[in-house]
């Protein structure tokens, strides 16, 4: 069955853009919950005994972080600020994971003090640091990162299993096991392998085949020099449809292909463990544009909003589209096609390239269909940008960033305030006159 991504009615948008302003980050509640439950219901139906983590890197809004560990998911993170943030959005140490490929001394020496619950060692100088600091190990196990050597099928700069990539150790030229050697014989506990090969994926093809090297690699290593393996954490990176996209396996069957695939080649004493991230929040999540100024150019209508590349860096930096509804400030609704769509303009449609506010080219959205009666002062509604939008954001031109707003069962409630001067200009100083 498709995914269907969160969408706004007229009423709603309109009521939200009027209550919050714009640009404005909207989350769905129910959508999240919804798709953890399916997460979690249909990867535990394939593998019981196994984990979820939630990536949080998709989107680390604390009250996102406190839904998703509420709905039993274990949370991932990639940074002491990601961590601060599990901490902050009430999730205990314990049930933490640290990832990052450059762990300062002062990172590693926070986690072990928080008691947090694993870390993925990715280099042997991490192994080494790890080493040195086995007096300061309580309850946190450790698991290593692996480079399976796996080319998946999507955007290069977010493909992260290849040989060539900063992640992890590699099986082919030895250092994974140089690392277990030195952490074995420190008498670290590391207890498990992982693996990531890229984002966005559709199927779980190439996760299959990272998965069989690395069991592969934890079974010789098992036998070659006692490696206590104990656990095979599979990455995450399921996709969604964007536009333009295919429709990506159904949470369901994805799992069920993944589980399937590994556990024909894994013993079940074996705990998977999966970080899924933009599969579970990217759909829950539109953003609220108004449109500033409609152009002709070349015969073709430059539409420009009042956001960009501040709020959504991802089509300049990964050539991502995403399908829109245009709601008319006459209260009438004009709604793209594709899953979810609910009526068209009967009075006809253009076809428009939608740009951001920044002084950049800033080409949000290409290949928009709008209603020929559109105007400034509509709004433009962007689908499925619950991950990493708000999570990238940035201050580019001294944009403020969004405000978030959760959608509950008893209506919107602020989760994340709108930047304001203050808050933009906190961190500087003037040097005032010379001499």
């Amino acid at each position: 069955m498709d995914e269907v991504p969160f969408r706004l009615e007229s009423g709603q948008a309109w009521d939200l853009a009027d209550r919050f302003g714009t640009p404005l980050y909207v989350l769905d509640e129910a959508t999240i919950r919804s798709r953890a439950r399916a997460y979690r219901e249909s990867f535990k139906s394939a593998a019981p005994g196994s984990i979820l983590s939630y990536a949080s890197k998709a989107n680390s809004t604390l009250a996102v972080i406190e839904i998703l560990h509420q709905e039993g998911f274990t949370i991932d993170v990639a940074s002491e600020g990601e961590l601060e943030a599990a901490l902050r959005a009430g999730v205990p140490a314990a049930e933490c994971h640290l990832h990052g490929n450059a762990k300062s001394n002062a990172l590693l020496d926070r986690a072990l003090e928080e008691g947090i619950g694993k870390i993925v060692v990715d280099s042997l100088t991490e192994a080494q640091r790890l080493a040195d600091r086995k007096s300061k190990f309580k309850n946190t196990k450790l698991l290593l990162r692996l480079n399976p050597s796996v080319q998946p099928e999507t955007h290069e700069k977010i493909s992260t299993g290849h040989e060539d990539t900063k992640f992890g150790l590699s099986i082919l030229e030895g250092s994974a096991e140089q690392a277990l050697k030195l952490m074995i014989r420190a008498g670290l506990p590391i207890v498990g392998l992982h693996g990531h090969v890229g984002s966005q994926l559709l199927d779980p093809e190439a996760q299959v085949d990272a998965a069989i090297r690395m069991a592969e690699f934890g079974t010789a290593m098992a036998e070659k020099i006692g490696f206590a393996f104990q656990i095979l954490n599979l990455g995450g990176g399921l996709g969604v449809a964007y536009a333009g996209d295919p429709q990506p396996l159904s949470i369901a069957e994805y799992c069920r292909q993944l589980v399937g695939a590994v556990r024909a080649r894994v013993p079940d004493s074996i705990q998977l463990q999966q970080e899924p991230g933009r599969s579970l929040v990217a759909d829950a999540g539109v953003t609220i544009y108004r449109v500033e100024t409609i152009k002709e150019v070349s015969g073709v209508p430059f539409v420009s909003v009042d956001g960009g590349l501040s709020d959504n860096p991802r089509p300049a930096l990964y050539g991502a589209n995403y399908r829109t509804d245009w709601f008319r400030a006459s209260n009438y609704a004009y709604v793209t096609d594709g899953p979810g769509a609910v009526s068209f303009d009967l009075d006809g449609v253009r076809t428009a390239e939608v740009y951001g506010a920044h002084c950049e080219v800033d080409h949000l959205f290409s290949n928009v269909e709008m209603p020929v009666a559109a105007a400034e002062g509509d709004l433009l509604v962007a689908l499925s940008t619950g991950a990493y939008n708000a999570s990238m954001a940035s201050n580019y031109n001294r944009f403020a960033r969004p405000a978030t707003v959760l959608l509950r069962p008893d209506g919107p409630v602020l989760v994340q305030d709108r930047e304001n001067w203050d808050t933009i200009f906190a961190r500087e100083r003037r040097i005032g006159p010379t001499g």
